[in-house]
């Protein structure tokens, strides 16, 4: 996991690589945005609908927006993960290119339509699993790091999910890919882990989605040749 952590930091001068990550961050700080404005104008039109003032409008519009940042920090991880979905064929092509020519060759783009389903199910899975733990989450509160340790275990296993399949889409049918996630669970788990703790350092949770695309490129490749 360390090797595949420091090759991947290795390759993010990688121009191929770089575009990736430019690419996601737009589009990802775009949908937060899109959603931020949404909530301000939506909130703002309800109120006064309600028979507000236009005064307590804008300062439940304004309640809205502090809302949607802190609603934005939860879903950026989701948010985030599927965009990178949609254009992780690149980074792992990158990653393949440079360490692993011999599996390029026998490689198969995955579509585009393939990709943003994959990243349209990662994000409605992470959004669903972690709605459906909430009421866990809640009870771990009175241990104090209980609650922080369920959604830290939990969600390794969603993102080590999510990044293996980037990988493993480009190899193998989708037929195969339940049988290769029961084969590789603990090894997607602690990719996961890598990835969410990544997820938690601020700015470097930015790089995050591309390095646990790039990690994962290594992981499933290096299995193969052990």
């Amino acid at each position: 996991m360390i090797q595949a952590f420091l090759l991947s930091l290795e390759q993010l001068g990688d121009r191929r690589v770089l575009r990736v990550l430019v690419k996601s961050l737009l589009v990802t700080l775009a949908l937060l945005a899109t959603i931020g404005v949404a909530l301000w104008l939506g909130v703002r039109a309800f109120v006064q609908w309600l028979g507000a003032s236009a005064g307590w409008a804008e300062v439940a519009g304004a309640a809205a927006v502090l809302g949607g940042i802190a609603l934005g920090w939860l879903l950026f991880r989701a948010i985030a993960v599927a965009v990178t979905g949609v254009f992780a064929d690149e980074v792992v092509e990158a990653v393949e290119a440079r360490h692993y020519p011999h599996a390029l060759a026998t490689s198969r783009p995955v579509p585009l339509a393939r990709g943003m389903a994959m990243g349209l199910r990662s994000a409605v899975r992470a959004l669903v699993v972690n709605l459906a733990a909430s009421p866990i989450y809640i009870v771990l509160l009175v241990t104090g790091i209980g609650t922080a340790i369920g959604f830290f275990v939990v969600n390794a296993w969603l993102l080590g999910r999510d990044l293996g399949d980037m990988v493993a889409a480009r190899h193998m049918p989708a037929a195969a890919m339940a049988d290769f996630r029961k084969a590789t669970t603990g090894r997607r788990w602690l990719l996961g882990a890598a990835g969410t703790a990544l997820l938690l350092v601020p700015f470097v949770n930015l790089l995050a989605p591309v390095l646990g695309a790039a990690m994962a490129t290594h992981l499933f490749h290096r299995r193969l040749e052990a």
